[in-house]
This record gives C-alpha cells, structure tokens and sequence, in this order.
C-alpha cells in the first residue's frame, strides 16, 4: 500500500508518498479557496498509484473563512471531492485518523494538526530521554518537546501553542522584515523600519545565500522575481530607500541583521520550551525548508551544545524534509489506517 500524504497550508500545497516521493507548491489559499478541489485534483494526479490519502492542514487560519471551523470544513470537502475513490483519513491532535465526517464535527483538533503528526513519526528517531523537535517553514517555526519518542506539548491548538512558544510565528520565506525589528543599524545611529509589506524574509535569505534564486518564483512582496538583486530593492524599501540610497553593502548589512533578529527570537523561544523539560535535552531534530536556520540557532546556545542533532534534510533530502509534515502523516497512515 502506497499512501499520499498531503500538508494543506493557507499559502502552499506540499505532498509526499510513503517511498518519499515529494512535489510543493506555491497556491494562496486565502485568494482563491474555490478552486483547491481542482488544485488538489492535479497534485494527486501526479501520485497516481497511491490508493489511500492522509491530510494534515493549516490552511483553515486563512481569512477567507470566517472561522477555523469554517475553514476545516471546507478543506475536507475539497480533499474528498479531489481524492475520488480513493480513501482519506484526516490526523488530528488526539493522535488518530479521523473520517472526513469525524473531521467535520471534530473541527478543532483537525485545526493546524501538521505539527503532531510530524512529532509522533520524528519522535522515533528520539526514542529515549528528553529531545526538541525545531521545524522552521515559509511562515512559521514549530519547536516540539519530546519524552521518550512521544510529543509532549504544552499547547494542542495554535493560541495555547503561540503562548507556551512552541508555535512562533515566523519562517524563512514570508515573514515581514517588520516583524523582526522596528529598527535597523545604520552606520553607528539607527534607523526606523516601514511597517509595511515591502520585504519579507524570502529577500534576506536570498541576499545571505541561503535561498537559491529562481526568477520564475514571484511569490514575493511585490510581486517581482525571487533574484537578489530584486531582494536588494525590496529590503531597501524597509528603509523608504532605493537601490542608489541603499548599495549592496548596506543591503548586505540589513541582511545580515533582520537575520540575526529571527535567528535570536526562535532561539528565545526554544530556550522557553526547553527550560520546562525534565531533564537536558539529548537529542535535537531539525527539519523544514528552513532547516538551515534552524541550525543556526542550536549552533549559538550552549544549552544544547552536548545534544546529538538529527537533520532530516540529511536523513531524507533536503526536498522531501521540506514537505516532512506530509511525509510523516503518510507514513502514520501506513500503520494506523490500514488497521
């Protein structure tokens, strides 16, 4: 049995089978909701041969629906009516699979469930002590605490996890730069920060290297292409500049900083969830498209410098660990629906 795992977000589409196929997509749920059935349709197409489809999702947040309930609802039809004959099963908090019409009376632990999912499967890689499980994506950072190969989250639904800072909200791709810091340093003085969508964190990484640029990805601020140089116009833009007020080194430095500033915030965060587990923390598993950030931040604190680091972009690859929430619950499926 080959299951298709699919991770329904309020920006992008990421699928992955239980042989590790993977494919992603950009899709911004919150403009278009009406036609999901039909995307979904076609990324399911490319996995032909998988008969059963497993579903976590965050997608339910995005405005377009007046309430998250709303929003679950309308995402479970859609992957019914996309899946065909195939069967699905939607993971939610507690732990199993739910029937799409479960799913639609158990709204709230079907809500932003991706993260359990992923805990449950990577917890196996942790199976004893105490570990952290540090999954940083496009938009936001999930930071797990694990006992003995299980979750042990203070928070299940996004408000109690935003405020126990197991869920932070920010990523390495759709960020604001304005949400990592107000100010900037400019030459010794600083410098106020738009409070504006002109750049997000996408134009940092790209800047830094870390994002490899692809002029086809529009799915930026203003709609330009994900090059650096654009990136350089964009970040100038925070500081109501443009590319011959703001060079390449100071865009260099704004970089550099707006970085420093989410890098330092994640790991405040982490710093948070780990201070509450009851003993030192052995293991640390990183996972994500921005993965690469992720460890940056156990890199700087010394709390975790004796921990063993799994990076499941180097235990699978760095595409299939970058849609590892629609892997994991693939695999969850493989056990637990088939039963």
């Amino acid at each position: 049995m080959t299951v298709l795992g699919l991770d329904i977000g309020g920006a992008n589409l990421k699928a992955a089978a239980s042989d590790q196929r993977s494919a992603a997509e950009p899709f911004p749920l919150w403009k278009e909701p009406e036609r999901l059935p039909d995307r979904l349709r076609v990324l399911i197409s490319r996995f032909a041969d998988c008969d059963q489809v497993a579903v976590v999702m965050t997608g339910e947040l995005a405005d377009c629906y007046p309430t998250k309930a709303d929003g679950v609802r309308h995402i479970v039809s859609a992957v019914v009516a996309a899946a065909g004959a195939r069967r699905v099963g939607f993971w939610c908090t507690a732990g199993r699979f739910l029937t799409s019409d479960a799913a639609r009376s158990e709204t709230q632990s079907v809500a932003a469930a991706n993260w359990h999912a992923l805990s449950t499967w990577a917890g196996r890689l942790a199976p004893t002590g105490s570990a952290v499980l540090i999954d940083i994506g496009t938009t936001t950072t999930d930071i797990i605490p694990l006992l003995d190969g299980r979750p042990c989250a203070r928070g299940l639904t996004d408000p109690e996890r935003l405020r126990s800072r197991e869920l932070v909200y920010t990523g390495v791709r759709r960020t604001p730069l304005c949400a990592l810091s107000p100010t900037a340093p400019w030459d010794d003085e600083t410098i106020g920060v738009a409070a504006e969508l002109f750049a997000t964190s996408l134009d940092v990484y790209l800047l830094l290297g870390d994002i490899p640029e692809n002029p086809a990805d529009c799915e930026t601020a203003n709609g330009g292409p994900a090059t650096r140089a654009a990136a350089q116009d964009r970040l100038a833009r925070m500081v109501c500049g443009d590319r011959h007020e703001v060079n390449g080194q100071r865009s260099m430095e704004l970089a550099r900083w707006f970085a420093e500033r989410q890098r330092h915030q994640i790991a405040e965060a982490v710093w948070t969830v780990i201070g509450r587990t009851a003993s030192p923390v052995g293991t640390v598993i990183t996972s994500g498209s921005g993965e690469f950030l992720a460890r940056r931040v156990v890199a700087g604190m010394p709390e975790l410098a004796q921990s063993h680091l799994i990076s499941l972009g180097e235990t699978l690859s760095p595409e299939v660990a970058s849609a590892a929430c629609a892997l994991a619950v693939a695999l969850l499926a493989t056990e637990r629906m088939s039963r």
